[in-house]
């Protein structure tokens, strides 16, 4: 057994030491065992679920998932410690220079109007230190295990700054309808799976650039698009329970009419 020392109230770097003893020879198999791989999911879905605390604005159980993604931070750091590469320490100290690296209107003597010169000088500092000689290498260096979504805006957004963009809302609405339009010639055509999954994709890529210009942030969108889905599938589903129905029974234009029932009731509601 190992004695752990007792506080009235922990600190940051007890839980720095906690997470190295149980990673010690002495400390539990499970955690000794695990590697940055078999943990990455992990750590995505801690950050997910502080996501979903935020969302909510409750300070409970925001502070609860906060703690386990800096456990992952901390899990991943000591990994690296026992190999001898880096340290917490050192992953604060390379935080504290990119910091004040890229705050120069702060720390600096450069003036700045506002945030959005702020985040200009911010990509501009980045791409220096990241040694991104063309617009495409940013583009390219866009994490490629972010949502899809949210990559496409991004890429987007790097393009937009190379002025590689429409002038307004109807130009990327067009395009929205044009992506559409290939996808059904596609399918009419009975393409080759590829072929769809491309035109599919573009369209994809399309409706995000108008999300861009309409200042609607996509991830977003489709996700209150599912809660609306499963709301509203509950709604059918339980009006047909209440009939009597079953769904397996039913054919689509029986749960269409529901659905359509569960719709009006919404809007209803909201007005």
């Amino acid at each position: 057994m190992i004695d752990f020392v007792d506080r009235s109230k922990y600190g940051l770097y007890d839980l720095v030491e906690l997470i190295s003893l149980l990673r010690s020879p002495d400390g539990c198999p499970w955690d000794r065992e695990q590697t940055h791989d078999s943990i990455s999911r992990n750590f995505l879905e801690e950050v997910y679920e502080y996501l979903e605390a935020a969302e909510e604005d409750d300070a409970e159980h925001m502070r609860e998932e906060l703690g386990d993604v800096l456990t992952q931070v901390l899990f991943h750091s000591d990994i690296e410690r026992d190999r001898g590469r880096f340290d917490i320490d050192d992953v604060a100290d390379a935080e504290v220079r990119k910091l004040l690296l890229r705050h120069p209107h702060v720390f600096g003597n450069v003036r700045v109007s506002g945030s959005d010169q702020v985040l200009d000088n911010w990509d501009a500092i980045k791409r220096i230190e990241k040694k991104q000689d063309t617009v495409a290498d940013a583009m390219d260096s866009v994490c490629k295990v972010l949502p899809s979504l949210w990559r496409a805006e991004k890429i987007q957004k790097k393009a937009a700054k190379a002025g590689f963009d429409w002038d307004e809302l109807s130009g990327a609405m067009d395009k929205l309808e044009e992506e559409l339009g290939e996808l059904r010639d596609a399918v009419d055509a009975k393409s080759a799976e590829g072929r769809v999954e491309e035109e599919l994709g573009d369209l994809l890529f399309s409706a995000v650039n108008a999300a861009r210009f309409l200042g609607v942030d996509p991830e977003q969108a489709l996700h209150r698009a599912c809660d609306k889905f499963v709301s509203r599938f509950a709604a059918v589903e339980k009006m047909a329970s209440d009939s009597g129905m079953d769904l397996k029974n039913m054919t689509l234009a029986e749960m269409d009419r529901l659905w359509d029932k569960a719709k009006d009731a919404e809007a209803s509601v909201a007005r």
